[in-house]
């Protein structure tokens, strides 16, 4: 076992004494843009229960041959999936909801190229989201309606579930529950889902910019909302962006984080929780990290770097790969 794998289990064990771990996590797609076979797609459940929620579904199918192949779906054998391959077993039968953060392309991508071969389950987001699906994708001219609403035939496959803010609502049949938040990216709305089982919690944000950039108070309202959750050890874990490296220009950013930003951010989340030693420990699974075209240029190696340089709070900050699968 290498140091970094030893260093990053310790620190897990660590945020867990307080509690069992309860959370499943498979990487179906970990990058912030280009690579239209790794878009972000996240998949959790809780051990006990064998279908997946799916966290954004910017990439399915590619994700889920990459993690096959990395062992991460054991139970997907050929004689369990049969009729279907392993990678139609998964799709159809272990991902039982979805979750959307917001509505652009690179997070809904691979729902929208896997419909037409998907079973029916439950899509979970925020109003603007789903106007957004109804409108400009299930309309029968970028792509058929596989939803229960919206113009022309209405093929039914995704039941669109729009919960009010704040409102904790049940996740299908995954035996998760969840409550969105509202987030800010820029022109867009974004949100955060507060995933739950029981007692524990864990925090999926999608794009996000700082409030500072954002003129926005909803990550300190976020914050606010987790605190309480890290002071009691509820907390299993946050996944969250750094979109580009700290020499992104403030006007170039678009609506998302740098190291820098992030870390100031979890700063405040600190301050709320109790003090600096307060996040020692926490599983920050960092995500959405844009590839550069620029040769010689490695910019996830910068981000990770940058916010390992930057860590005095001691988070544990992951950077899972594609295909990857975690327990916390």
């Amino acid at each position: 076992m290498g140091r970094s794998i030893r260093v990053m289990a310790a620190l897990l064990a660590l945020w867990s004494t307080a509690a069992a771990a309860d959370f499943d996590i498979v990487a179906l797609g970990v990058r912030g843009g280009l690579d239209e076979g790794n878009l972000s797609a996240y998949l959790i459940k809780n051990g006990e229960n064998s279908r997946y929620l799916a966290l954004d579904a910017g990439t399915l199918l590619p994700g889920i041959t990459q993690a096959l192949a990395k062992g991460s779906f054991p139970e997907a054998t050929p004689e369990k999936a049969a009729p279907l391959t392993p990678q139609g077993y998964v799709l159809r039968e272990r991902i039982g909801a979805y979750f959307l953060s917001h509505g652009h392309l690179d997070h809904l991508a691979g729902l929208l190229l896997a419909a037409p071969d998907d079973s029916r389950k439950p899509i979970y987001t925020t109003t603007d989201t789903a106007n957004t699906l109804r409108t400009h994708y299930f309309n029968w001219k970028s792509w058929p309606n596989f939803s229960d609403s919206g113009n022309g035939t209405r093929l039914g496959t995704y039941r669109i579930n729009t919960p009010p803010p704040g409102q904790r609502v049940t996740l299908g049949d995954t035996g998760l529950s969840g409550i969105i938040y509202p987030l800010s990216h820029d022109s867009s709305a974004s949100s955060m889902l507060l995933v739950s089982r029981g007692n524990e919690a864990f925090a999926y944000f999608g794009d996000t910019g700082s409030d500072a950039n954002e003129k926005s108070k909803h990550l300190h309202a976020a914050w606010q909302v987790l605190a309480p959750l890290v002071q009691a050890h509820q907390l299993k874990g946050i996944l969250i962006e750094s979109s580009y490296a700290n020499d992104q220009p403030t006007n170039r950013l678009f609506g998302h984080l740098t190291p820098a930003l992030l870390l100031g951010e979890l700063e405040h989340l600190a301050a709320l929780s109790g003090g600096d030693q307060a996040l020692r420990g926490l599983p920050v699974l960092v995500t959405h990290i844009k590839p550069a075209l620029q040769a010689g240029r490695d910019v996830p190696a910068e981000v990770k770097q940058q916010l390992e340089a930057g860590n005095r709070l001691g988070v544990n900050f992951i950077f899972m790969q594609q295909g990857d699968r975690i327990t916390l």
